[in-house]
């Protein structure tokens, strides 16, 4: 093939890849509306395409996309840093730390800003917010009183209990976009209430979730109604599966293709982790050639774990041990991460509890 010849074929394919590209653009935006967006709460957050913010409302049992109108890309290099973050925003609402809850964090892919959940308040009149923080470390309120956004309603919720052990709080555990698809796991309604769904954006009508089973290694017992803590989203061998960590810690490998509307699935459990610990969040990334899991614990420090083999793990399917399975490294200069995220390639966000105040900053993936 002469070199005019595959110029014009690679051209068009540009103008044809181009013209894709504009028209999911379009169909992302165009599903958001102007309008006052209403949250009962304001949990798990997830970046989509083109800056679009998904957050979590487990209270009013809905997913809201809203536009962030922020896709100017951050600066080559940047990093992020905020003592006394909880107290920035006490000042800025004016009110005291103690009445502001960081519920969530995720870092724009595109601008590298830095979007978090808050409770304002504690209780039931809570005000659910979301606030933004710059490179410089600038927190400002992302209005919700006339913003683009479109939502969709779960139809399978737990019902409201009064308590702490209401289980309409956790309706919305976390959440993750892949491929069109919001990934959200929780609890519902259902007897198996452990639940897991996908819901195409731009959003249609949600279905039912699917049950989710596990076996509980060091609970030697199949558990159905705890929720999914955190996950990633990992390929394997060409098929895509939700790697999902438990209280207690099991991680769990879950197939997508599994995930149909009412469906009860069993996941496969790959590793025990540790008892008596809450795993907080999660993230995978690449390092050497080799995948990593780095997960957040509430009493187990910051893990890593490798990754690449999970397919050869045998299923634990018995009691076993305090911990058996995939291993995993403790990092111990990190210590007090409430929350992470990826930052970029190189580096993750993390928010840091130190004796009650919380620190924002950026750290080398390890």
């Amino acid at each position: 093939m002469n070199a005019a010849k595959f110029s014009k074929m690679f051209l068009r394919f540009a103008a044809v890849s181009c013209v894709t590209v504009a028209i999911a653009f379009c169909a992302n935006l165009t599903s958001l509306k102007p309008g006052k967006a209403e949250l009962k709460s304001a949990g798990p957050l997830a970046f989509g395409p083109d800056g679009i913010l998904f957050v979590g409302d487990s209270m009013g049992a809905t997913i809201t996309a809203i536009d962030s109108e922020d896709r100017t890309p951050g600066r080559a290099g940047a990093k992020v840093e905020v003592k006394g973050l909880n107290k920035a925003i006490a000042g800025m609402l004016g009110t005291t730390p103690d009445q502001i809850l960081v519920n969530d964090m995720a870092v724009n892919p595109i601008s590298k800003n830095v979007y978090l959940s808050v409770s304002r308040g504690r209780g039931p009149d809570a005000v659910a917010m979301i606030l933004r923080v710059d490179l410089a470390g600038k927190i400002t309120e992302v209005s919700l009183s006339n913003v683009k956004h479109s939502t969709v309603s779960l139809p399978d919720a737990p019902a409201e209990k009064e308590g702490r052990s209401n289980p309409r709080l956790e309706t919305i555990t976390d959440m993750a976009f892949v491929d069109g698809k919001v990934f959200i796991a929780g609890l519902s309604n259902e007897e198996f209430s452990s639940s897991l769904r996908s819901i195409s954006f731009p959003f249609e009508q949600a279905a039912k979730g699917s049950s989710v089973e596990i076996y509980h290694g060091s609970h030697g017992r199949f558990e159905t109604n705890s929720p999914v803590r955190t996950f990633v989203p990992y390929n394997v061998l060409g098929k895509d599966y939700i790697l999902a960590a438990y209280t207690c810690t099991p991680l769990v490998k879950i197939p997508v293709s599994d995930l149909k509307p009412g469906a009860k699935v069993k996941g496969t459990t790959i590793a025990e982790l540790g008892n008596r610990n809450r795993p907080l969040d999660m993230i995978i990334y690449k390092k050497g050639g080799q995948d990593y899991i780095l997960m957040a614990n509430q009493s187990r420090g910051v893990m890593k774990m490798p990754v690449n083999g999970v397919d050869k793990l045998t299923a634990i399917t018995a009691p076993v041990p305090d911990k058996q399975g995939l291993s995993y490294e403790t990092i111990a200069e990190l210590k007090g991460v409430a929350q992470l995220d990826k930052f970029d390639d190189g580096n993750a966000l993390m928010l840091f509890d130190d004796a009650g105040s919380l620190d924002l900053r950026t750290v080398a993936l390890p």
